[in-house]
């Protein structure tokens, strides 16, 4: 077959052949100017052409990539990187060849490489690669321009970053927190935390971290090499495995940057770090590190601002819910509770309403452990256990602040609870977390620490259980028919038991497609049960009145616990049934 690079005229032609474009549409094109060096189809992309075949859609990029693909004979695919494994790839051919032969490799499986390409008519590296992979054959695939030049540039950049600070060390030397100490004879060159390539493999993984859209950024070391993972909607995901002393100077680099000490690795530290995103935008990330058997782990909460103060129309609060939790937050005085296990997202509830009561007209201060994300409107205070600054000694000192409003981290004993009692019985609003199940068991927990029913009754407005369920891709979700007394039937009347809530006639299920990363899932949404404290659960909490009163009083007001809120969300198609039994108990 005859072997050529596709360029501008060739597209067009074979477009105006097919009758997809007009001569009008050509000319235009052509007699533009444009970067000679750019792939042909983001250049025509960039008209969004009329498609005389479909004159309802345009020749956009992605549609011309199907085009480029399918004249090819050739699959087009998405380059998912957090599925890559980079070391190997990279290991097949120079970043010079792949470079000028138009080609990236994605796969090495035992028997084949999948190489992709956007040039899917040139030949000439064929024999030559034949050559380097033997006996393994290799499959081709289309790839998206921008995918390929922006994956070969990065893949290749950490890889170089990572070979030149391993160079002098090609097994990782012993550290005095390793419980298996290994002398490595006559090597004393560990990479240093400010050498250039470390900086690099840094900065790669912090910028690729925020284009995943992770939460959370694990560093794990182990024996021979460590892992790194990001934690997307919830789950985690093994992006990269690197030589264990150059997950070592990655560690102090961040520790460095976020000014922990860096020397000290036979106890845990807590630091931050502010970054700047491509976008512009400012984003913390908390660090905390732990000695673990083969080094320090170190694990970085990324707080983006755009994630962690939201509208409530994105948080998932609607109509009636998010009428209470407004009616709860405008009261002058008493304590708003938002309960769930860490990662429901308690702190983006809070942040979100907190920056929507700080006006100019109010002192919000709040008393956190660490702080979360600096905020300009509020007063943020950090508690500091070695100095004897404790949660219960930052609210008495915020009392004579002249607050309004008052968020404390979390009440996790009595003597914090009894100063958010004390503080919402002089006047305050006070705001604050918990950890329990759901709604109800808040106020009998705060039993437990102590506090009085008859002030409990007296203080709380209300109290809020939240859970995250991620969403279903709208992109490839499909629906199924409920058929009466199949398994799909079963599970719906469990998770609603007692409610009898008939299961709706379709439900939706994960499939999985680019968009998504084949999870069939794609962002978070919350799940909430509301309980402000009418009179009747008022006489019940200071009665000291048991879990089982509590919650057979709430229900009856017409609070609905949070499998009938996760219910609802599956029979809108927003989740699954299989999600919500996880995240939600159903006793």
């Amino acid at each position: 077959m005859f072997s050529f690079v596709v360029d501008l005229r060739w597209c067009l032609d074979e477009l105006l052949k097919e009758n997809r474009i007009d001569q009008k549409s050509y000319n235009l094109v052509m007699t533009s100017r444009k970067d000679p060096n750019l792939h042909p189809v983001p250049v025509i992309g960039g008209f969004r052409l009329p498609d005389l075949t479909d004159a309802t859609k345009p020749l956009t990029v992605d549609r011309l990539n199907e085009w480029l693909a399918n004249k090819a004979k050739k699959p087009f695919v998405k380059i998912d990187p957090l599925k890559l494994d980079v070391p190997s790839i990279t290991k097949i051919m120079s970043y010079e060849y792949a470079k000028t032969q138009h080609i990236l490799p994605i796969e090495v499986r035992d028997d084949v490489v999948v190489m992709a390409t956007d040039q899917p008519f040139y030949t000439d590296w064929h024999d030559n690669i034949r050559q380097i992979i033997r006996p393994k054959e290799f499959t081709i695939v289309y790839i998206s321009p921008e995918q390929i030049g922006r994956y070969r540039t990065e893949f290749y950049q950490v890889t170089r970053a990572i070979a030149g600070a391993d160079i002098a060390q090609k097994k990782a030397s012993a550290d005095v927190t390793n419980v298996e100490a290994l002398l490595q004879l006559g090597d004393n060159s560990n990479p240093d935390a400010n050498d250039q390539h470390i900086v690099k493999v840094v900065d790669w993984l912090l910028q690729y971290a925020f284009d995943q859209r992770a939460s959370d950024i694990h560093l794990e070391p182990r024996r021979d090499t460590g892992k790194v993972r990001f934690r997307i909607d919830g789950v985690l995901h093994t992006v990269y495995e690197m030589p264990s002393a150059i997950m070592t100077a990655v560690t102090a680099r961040i520790k460095i940057l976020g000014r922990l000490n860096v020397a000290e690795k036979r106890k845990p530290q807590d630091g931050r770090l502010k970054t700047r995103t491509p976008k512009g935008l400012e984003t913390e990330l908390r660090l905390s590190t732990l000695p673990t058997a083969f080094g320090e782990k170190l694990v970085m909460r990324v707080f983006d601002p755009e994630v962690l103060v939201r509208s409530f129309a994105q948080l998932g609060l609607q109509d009636k819910q998010l009428a209470t939790w407004n009616e709860l937050t405008s009261h002058p005085n008493g304590i708003i509770l938002v309960t769930g296990p860490t990662g429901s997202g308690k702190t983006t509830t809070l942040y979100s309403t907190l920056k929507q009561l700080a006006t100019e007209s109010v002192n919000v201060c709040t008393i956190e452990d660490p702080i979360e994300m600096i905020e300009p409107s509020f007063n943020q205070m950090q508690i500091n256990t070695s100095i004897d600054l404790h949660f219960a000694d930052g609210i008495r000192s915020l009392m004579r602040q002249d607050p309004d409003i008052i968020m404390v981290g979390e009440i996790r004993d009595g003597e914090t609870a009894d100063m958010a009692v004390q503080a919402s019985l002089t006047g305050h609003l006070v705001l604050s977390t918990l950890h329990t199940n759901d709604a109800p068991s808040s106020i009998t927990r705060l039993h437990d620490l102590g506090v009085q029913p008859f002030l409990t009754s007296a203080t709380i407005l209300g109290v809020m259980a939240q859970r995250l369920v991620r969403t279903l891709c709208p992109h490839c979700k499909k629906s199924e028919e409920v058929v009466e007394g199949s398994p799909l039937a079963l599970q719906w009347r469990e998770l609603v038991a007692p409610w009898n809530a008939n299961p709706p006639k379709e439900l939706y299920h994960p499939v999985g497609c680019d968009e998504c990363r084949n999870t069939g899932y794609k962002g978070r949404v919350g799940l909430y049960e509301i309980m402000p404290l009418s009179n009747e659960l008022k006489k019940l909490i200071a009665k000291d009145a048991s879990l089982d009163d509590l919650k057979k009083q709430a229900y009856s007001e017409g609070v609905l616990p949070l499998r009938i809120e996760g219910a609802k969300r599956i029979a809108e198609g927003i989740t699954t049934l299989e999600e919500v039994l996880r995240v939600v108990p159903l006793h």
